[in-house]
């Protein structure tokens, strides 16, 4: 890959993952409690920076995997980019959302917090902890169009 600089600052680019299971007639939102700062403790969706050699879907799939264990690898859905100043303590940087609701079958797979996730766990959509960052928005922007497609 080519060194290409610019005299100006660029953002960072995140993915993030909303994926929804069903429960009963409800639906269980995955999330991970973060390991590291910022939000250490907190729960968020699992996702991560984008690689400089991967398309977002590919990132997507990969930081779920690599901080849940789950290994889908049907399409999902983008959900949305966001890209809010203040979105991130560590600087600027932009995230795409991606979204999937899994089948009976897919949801049967374990889950388990890896990587920079202390745990994986799987939250009733009506009872949500507090989210880092701007998840909160994510959710209930992905919750809009994963569930109206259903």
């Amino acid at each position: 890959m080519s060194q290409h600089c610019y005299p100006f600052p660029r953002p960072s680019v995140t993915v993030d993952a909303v994926i929804l299971r069903p429960q009963g007639d409800r639906y269980a939102l995955l999330l991970i409690e973060r390991a590291k700062a910022p939000f250490a403790g907190q729960w968020a969706l699992p996702g991560g920076f984008l690689d400089m050699d991967e398309d977002l879907q590919t990132a997507a799939h990969r930081e779920l995997q690599e901080e849940t264990g789950l290994p889908i690898t049907r399409p999902m859905v983008q959900v949305g980019a966001y890209g809010a100043v203040n979105r991130d303590p560590r600087g600027r940087t932009i995230t795409v959302a991606y979204g999937l609701v899994l089948t009976e079958e897919e949801a049967q797979a374990p889950v388990q917090g890896q990587d920079d996730a202390r745990r994986a766990e799987w939250h009733a959509i009506d009872d949500l902890p507090t989210l880092a960052f701007d998840h909160a928005q994510v959710v209930q922007d992905a919750l809009a169009l994963l569930l109206a497609r259903k």
